[in-house]
């Protein structure tokens, strides 16, 4: 996809699941074909950002001859499913059944079909959106959410189904269409959003631990990438795992690797302030970005502005947060919109100057 700073590739890593040569390579591979800088999105895949039209095609060739690649119907699962000793039950069968199935539909849905498959348990993904949502609530029920339904309870026989007739429809109607399209949402008014539930530093799995960690803004430098490498080589540990929330896992990770991981730009704790803020590439990686927003972001988590979420967009399609925040800045051909208990292309109830909101001068901590 072609965006402000270039050709940006997502890479589907099978299993969310990189070694440790595979997390370095890939790490290498963005400095050398692309600007160095690598994300992990909010499903949790990785992206590379600034390659070229000539450099796309050896990225491309080389990270396949790497790592496996998922294609095909997204079919979403934590990156723990059948590790974690929480979850209702293991969603990786039931995920299986509907990739194979849905493999002779797959050139006749749209981009952005999804289903997620959610053992509920310690990695939520609860805020990755999907056409169709399947969560264990019991060892035999699954509950079921087909776009904006209501969601219902059922058996995996009936998950399975259900599922695939959706599909099928979806399917006959033609690319564009989406689960919403035959099951609308009702028409609310947008409430307010809190921050996501914080991910733990550290989580328990049936054998052994890992530990937990974001990008900043989804986004860091490969260099940080290839340091974090090297600390997890020191400490002989070889499983990286992507995940929702912008989030990388390591198997095994210590407490000295963790400080590590901070001291190299990750963030490691819950109230770092970062993690209240989502924030786009903005106008220096998107072509619609009408301010630096994720400059601006970080100028504002280091004033320490926000105790409750903020969402920084470089325009008003709000990539980075389409739900509602408690405050929204979004960028303007007149200013910077200042937007309270809604989204990004919701009408601002104010336009700010950026030198102003930057020299903080400008109070909307609490929405005022």
């Amino acid at each position: 996809m072609l965006t402000g700073d270039g050709l940006l590739a997502r890479v589907r890593v099978l299993g969310r699941v990189l070694s440790l040569s595979q997390f370095m390579e890939i790490a290498r591979l963005a400095e050398r074909h692309g600007n160095g800088l690598v994300e992990v999105t909010a499903r949790g895949n990785l992206q590379v950002r600034g390659l070229t039209p000539r450099s796309a095609p050896q990225f491309a060739e080389a990270v396949a001859a790497l790592v496996a690649i998922e294609s095909g119907l997204v079919v979403d699962v934590s990156p723990l499913a059948g590790l974690d000793p929480s979850e209702a039950m293991d969603p990786r069968g039931l995920a299986e059944r509907i990739r194979v199935a849905a493999e002779p539909l797959a050139d006749r849905l749209g981009p952005k079909v999804s289903v997620v498959v959610d053992g509920n348990g310690q990695v939520s993904l609860a805020d990755i959106k999907a056409d169709i949502r399947l969560t264990a609530q019991t060892p035999q029920t699954w509950l079921m959410t087909l776009g904006g339904a209501k969601p219902q309870a059922v058996d995996e026989a009936a998950a399975f189904s259900t599922t695939m007739a959706v599909l099928g429809a979806l399917a006959a109607i033609g690319p564009d269409a989406r689960a919403t399209d035959l099951f609308p949402a009702p028409v609310t008014k947008p409430g307010k959003h809190t921050a996501p539930v914080a991910w733990p530093g550290e989580i328990t799995l049936r054998t052994g631990h890992c530990g937990a960690f974001a990008l900043p803004f989804g986004q860091i430098e490969a260099d940080s990438l290839v340091g974090l490498a090297t600390a997890m080589a020191a400490e002989g540990l070889d499983c990286l795992r992507l995940a929702p929330d912008h989030v990388l896992l390591v198997d095994g990770m210590s407490a000295a690797l963790l400080q590590q991981a901070d001291d190299l730009g990750f963030v490691t704790r819950a109230d770092d302030p970062r993690r209240r803020i989502s924030a786009c590439s903005g106008s220096q990686g998107c072509a619609s970005g009408l301010i630096a927003a994720r400059q601006i972001a970080l100028r504002l988590a280091e004033q320490g502005v926000t105790e409750q979420h903020l969402h920084v967009s470089g325009c008003s399609k709000g990539c980075a947060h389409p739900g509602p925040a408690r405050v929204t800045l979004v960028g303007r051909t007149d200013g910077i919109g200042l937007v309270i208990d809604g989204r990004a292309g919701d009408t601002p109830q104010q336009l700010l100057d950026e030198a102003a909101l930057l020299a903080g001068a400008v109070p909307f901590q609490d929405g005022r």
